[in-house]
Order: structure tokens, then sequence, then C-alpha cells
């Protein structure tokens, strides 16, 4: 077995790898900065068989101390979703890339060998993949203002303007960040792919689709959309649903998440390259929210489809979960109703002053 640094690892996402790389039988480190942004101090149930610091991915004396020894690393450390506004960005671009950068230099430092995983996200896609009826695949430019407005959320062709059909995204697809934390996250992967060509070690990035499960942080501008509508529910109020709710999405299991995570750390030969982590199966966010409403029960508030809209936001990204069955095995396990009902009653993090 080996011994296993995970940044971030007291996080959402990051609190279930360590669990499923202790379960194995590894020894595991955590470094982790409890960003007030997402914790109300340490949270609860952590996980007492791994090696806890709490310190900042930014802080070179605090990355050598955690990575020593180490023979494997799972890089989950960062602020995610949109966040609050573009006052955000100095504070996204120092955790995400900053925090990245200290952590790859300290490792080529110390001459580690082993292989790093790296957290990455589907937002690196931007708009998702389309097809015109007259013209093939295109690439829709980023929606307008004004069509927001008047409620036109489908993008259309850029070349004739007839509506186009939404296609999952495979890997290869360009990238095409529409905000700054889908900024951030394409940087942290080209980041890690010049520092893998320096040093010759493997990176595996993982672009998780949209989680949820239990843990997640709940009424915080940085908590994922399923969130959002849980704690709507828990109040007594119907999901407030952004546009017509027609937005497709690929919603994964966190428990889906770590067992990737966990593949990709102890393949018995390295799984190089960029991996969709996903479902396979798109629905729309008005289907999630109305699967939370009905498994919270017959007395649970409806969904409301609002029409408002986040400039940032696109409006169709799906996966193709192929290439990561082919070349990890990773094949996601937790059913969508079966997942959403647990997910009315398990537990999230308590928000800053929470």
């Amino acid at each position: 077995m080996s011994r296993v640094l995970v940044t971030g690892g007291a996080g959402f996402i990051g609190s279930h790898v360590v669990d499923e790389l202790l379960h194995g039988g590894h020894e595991v480190a955590v470094l982790d900065l409890l960003h007030p942004a997402a914790h109300a101090g340490t949270p609860a149930g952590l996980n007492e068989g791994a090696h806890w610091r709490w310190g900042d991915v930014r802080d070179a004396d605090a990355v050598r101390e955690a990575s020593a020894g180490v023979e494997l690393v799972c890089h989950q450390a960062a602020m995610v979703g949109l966040g609050s506004d573009i006052a955000d960005i100095a504070d996204y671009t120092s955790h995400n890339d900053l925090g990245t950068a200290v952590l790859l230099a300290e490792l080529a430092r110390a001459r580690f060998a082993g292989r790093l995983v790296l957290a990455s996200s589907m937002v690196v896609y931007g708009e998702g993949r389309y097809a015109c009826p007259e013209h093939g695949p295109v690439a829709p430019p980023p929606r307008r203002m004004e069509d927001l407005e008047a409620g036109r959320f489908e993008p259309p062709c850029p070349r004739c303007a007839r509506a186009l059909e939404p296609l999952s995204v495979p890997e290869d697809a360009p990238p095409d960040p529409r905000n700054v934390y889908a900024a951030t996250k394409l940087q942290q992967e080209h980041l890690c792919a010049a520092w893998s060509r320096e040093t010759g070690v493997p990176v595996t990035a993982l672009r998780y689709h949209n989680v949820y499960g239990p843990r997640m942080p709940r009424d915080t501008p940085y908590a994922g959309v399923a969130s959002i509508f849980r704690s709507a529910l828990a109040a007594g109020r119907g999901p407030q649903v952004f546009e017509d709710g027609a937005q497709r999405r690929d919603f994964v299991h966190v428990r889906d998440v770590a067992h990737a995570n966990v593949l990709a750390l102890t393949a018995p030969e390295p799984v190089p390259g960029a991996f969709n982590v996903a479902s396979g199966t798109p629905r729309t966010v008005g289907d999630m929210a109305a699967a939370l409403a009905d498994a919270a029960g017959p007395e649970a508030p409806r969904p409301e489809v609002t029409g408002g809209y986040r400039l940032g936001d696109v409006r169709h990204v799906f996966a193709s979960a192929q290439k990561a069955e082919a070349q990890l095995g990773f094949r996601a396990q937790v059913d969508f109703a079966e997942g959403m009902r647990e997910f009315t009653t398990a537990p999230l993090r308590e928000p800053p002053g929470g």
C-alpha cells in the first residue's frame, strides 16, 4: 500500500477520497486550509485514520512537510463554483493556480517520482458540443445578455442561426472556459502538463461533472446547484430553477467521483491524460430539482422556474464517459433516483457562520 497526500482532503470531494483510500489500506496525509468561504471551522466526521495538517497549499513549507515521503498525490484543493462576483478573480487565481504551482514546485524540489491526480472540471469545456443540421459540428459563441434577458437561452448556430442539437462532450473537445473558475481549472491542467513534461511524472486530470452527495457545503455561493436546491427544500421553499430548467448536465455522485480518483491513483500502470468523470446520462437541471422535490415527499414545495440567469453559465454540457471506462475502468454506480433520495436527508457541511 502507498502513502498518499490529499490536498483539500477535508472538503466535500476530498473527504470521500480520503475515506476510500483509508478503506483500501493506504496511509493518507492531508493538507487543507479550511478556507472560510467553504468551512465553518473543522468539519465534523473527518476520518481519524488520516494524518491531518491544517495549512495552505500556497505555503511552500506546509507543502514540503505534508508531502514528505508520499508516493502519490491527489490534488483536490481549490476554490470552486462561480463565487459571488468578478471581485473573486484574484482569490480564485491565487488559490487554484498559484497553489498548484507551489505544490508542483515543491514536488519537483523533492524529486517526487510517483503520480499525480488533479481534480479538474467540466467547466473547462465552456459550452458543450453542438451540431447544426446544416453545418454539422459547430462551436457557438458566448450567449449574449440581450438574448438571456429575452428568454432566448439556446445558443444558435453561429453560421445560420438555426437551432442546435446538444451532444455529449469527449475529452478531445477544445477547451473554452467562460468564467473565472473555469479559466483557473484549465490553467491547473496546463501547469500540471508542463510540470509532467519537465519531470516525467504522469498526471491524470479528472474532469468532474456536476457532483452531488453527502457533505456538500450548504447556503454559500460556492456550493453546487444540488446543494442550493436541497437547502431551499429544507427551508420549506421551492428550488429556484434558472432559465427554463432545460439546461442539460451530468449529475454524478460523490462516492463515484472518489472511486474514480482511487482508480487513477492506484491503477497498475499510470493512466495519464484528461478524463470525464460522469454518469454518462444527461439530465436537465429541472429534472434534478423535481427529483429532489419528489424524494423530499408529497408535502415538499415544487420547483419554481424563474427565467433568471447568470452570465457565466453555459446552456448544455454533459459528458461522454467512454474514455474513463475504457482506460480507467471507471463506471458510475450510484443510480440517479437513489442518489437523490439519499441526498434529501444526507448531512451537509455548515456554511461559514453556521
